[in-house]
């Protein structure tokens, strides 16, 4: 694959072809926030937090960074007044439904956001969807999925499904930013009982 050279707040980044933005940031050293990517799950893009600007050939636009692919003369800003804006709005809404959650708190501290700014909609799940993805795609078990769509989308063990793969395995539950997944596997767990 091809060497690509592309800027990151100021320093040359040194990318292989096919990496994205926020791949080329890890490797350099660089910290761009994500609540929804983990390794080994393909891209997503829900959760926002990792926005950042980037610029090529004159043309600037924002971007989420897990799924932006890495391009030659690229240049990108992790942190100015208007993506630290866009973050600290995105914390807000999150911390509507996970008002609790850690994860969450530190990165509102780190961009000033106000906890209290939206009415709580404490669903505590921020639908990064690491818990469906971990689960399809590298367990291929399908055990927990989505259901309802919008405002009143949210996370749902398959009983048939979790009742014979989830009681030993858990091995999403680490992933879960706000511990939404541990309390919607106890709340199921009158069906999943082993």
């Amino acid at each position: 694959m091809n060497e690509i050279r592309l800027r990151i707040d100021g320093t040359e980044v040194k990318a292989r072809e096919g990496m994205t933005v926020l791949e080329a940031a890890q490797q350099a050293g660089i910290v761009i926030p994500t609540l929804c990517h983990h390794p080994k799950l393909e891209p997503y893009g829900a959760c926002r937090i990792c926005t950042v600007e980037v610029e090529l050939r004159g043309w600037t636009k924002l971007v989420a960074s897990c799924c932006y692919p890495v391009e030659p003369d690229l240049v990108v800003k992790t942190r100015s007044e208007k993506i630290d804006r866009i973050r600290k709005m995105i914390l807000e809404l999150l911390l509507a439904h996970a008002p609790d959650a850690s994860v969450l708190r530190d990165l509102a501290r780190e961009y000033g956001a106000d906890k209290d700014r939206f009415e709580k909609e404490a669903s505590f799940c921020i639908h990064c969807g690491l818990c469906v993805r971990y689960c399809a795609e590298v367990k291929k078990k399908d055990a927990v999925g989505f259901v309802d769509r919008g405002t009143r989308r949210e996370i749902n063990f398959i009983p048939e499904i979790a009742s014979q793969e989830c009681w030993n395995c858990k091995e999403c539950f680490p992933l879960c930013p706000t511990s939404a997944l541990q309390a919607a596997f106890v709340l199921t767990g009158a069906l999943i009982a082993h």
